[in-house]
């Protein structure tokens, strides 16, 4: 069984596809091998897994990056998101959040808009490539304060903290996951969350919510099959992940890193991801994001 992470190793869609392969094999006595193919934000992973054989034995992790804000920011992709997948089940939600240099003196979101305010076109931020869900808050804040910054596109979450620490980028809206255990080290500062509301794990770091109301910038990461797969398959792994993602170990370990355990059934899952290409093609448009 290969299952298609669409980023590199080490990073959080990489932990959650690990989390579900341990388990499986553990439970099937059958190898489940993690195949990381990045790049162009998710899209050359995703490309890879609507083209696999339609047998069960090839699976895919998708995100918000590659299912609901893709369409919209590419003139041209290798899948339809909708067509070529079926949706099993998500895995976990989680909030990105919005973390500067040390050298920026911004400590609050008030005196980060003020500070981008009074120095336009002069910050640059890192993101996992266009369209990923952490290039996008960085655009719709840009344009709601009316100051421009610099995408500076990177292959992992990794790479953007170390050019974050390195002080190579001013700031990042990476994934929870990566960015608060930087910023509980020092080495970065938390400054808000994308979330609808507050994160338990860092309850003292504001939600940018608070100062632009409905701001709702958050991810996720469920699996997915390619289209075609027959659906007793689907039904038997979306069960496998409802087990798997919710025994008390896994949700605990999950909550320790921001994210939010919420496996569900195929149809749920299928209707959810449609409702958030339904979102993001609202929130590309508003952003006024060009398709590349």
């Amino acid at each position: 069984m290969t299952v298609i992470v669409p980023f590199t190793a080490g990073g959080t869609t990489d932990l959650f596809a690990r989390i579900f392969t341990q388990a499986m094999q553990q439970k099937y006595g059958t190898a489940f091998v993690v195949e990381n193919r990045a790049g162009a934000g998710g899209t050359v992973g995703a490309g890879a897994a609507a083209r696999a054989p339609k047998d069960g034995y090839t699976l895919f992790v998708g995100t918000a990056s590659t299912h609901a804000i893709a369409p919209y920011v590419y003139k041209q992709l290798a899948y339809d998101s909708d067509r070529d997948f079926q949706p099993i089940s998500l895995f976990a939600t989680l909030p990105n959040m919005l973390v500067v240099s040390n050298s920026i003196p911004a400590r609050t979101f008030s005196e980060f808009v003020a500070y981008a305010k009074a120095n336009p076109g002069k910050l640059n931020y890192g993101s996992s490539g266009i369209g990923a869900s952490n290039h996008i808050p960085a655009e719709i804040i840009s344009n709601l304060i009316g100051a421009p910054m610099t995408h500076i596109p990177f292959r992992s979450s990794n790479e953007i903290m170390n050019a974050l620490v390195g002080g190579h980028i001013h700031l990042a809206f990476d994934n929870i996951t990566f960015a608060w255990p930087q910023a509980q080290g020092g080495t970065v500062r938390a400054i808000a969350v994308t979330s609808k509301e507050r994160s338990p794990t860092a309850p003292d770091v504001p939600a940018i919510a608070e100062t632009f109301p409905d701001f709702d910038i958050g991810t996720w990461h469920g699996l997915f099959a390619p289209a075609g797969v027959p659906r007793a398959i689907v039904d038997q792994i979306a069960a496998d992940v409802k087990e798997i993602y919710s025994r008390p170990d896994v949700v605990a370990k999950l909550k320790e890193i921001g994210a939010v355990a919420a496996p569900n059934t195929p149809d749920v899952f299928t209707a959810f991801a449609r409702s958030e290409r339904e979102r993001y093609q609202r929130i590309v448009r508003e952003a006024r994001i060009e398709p590349q």
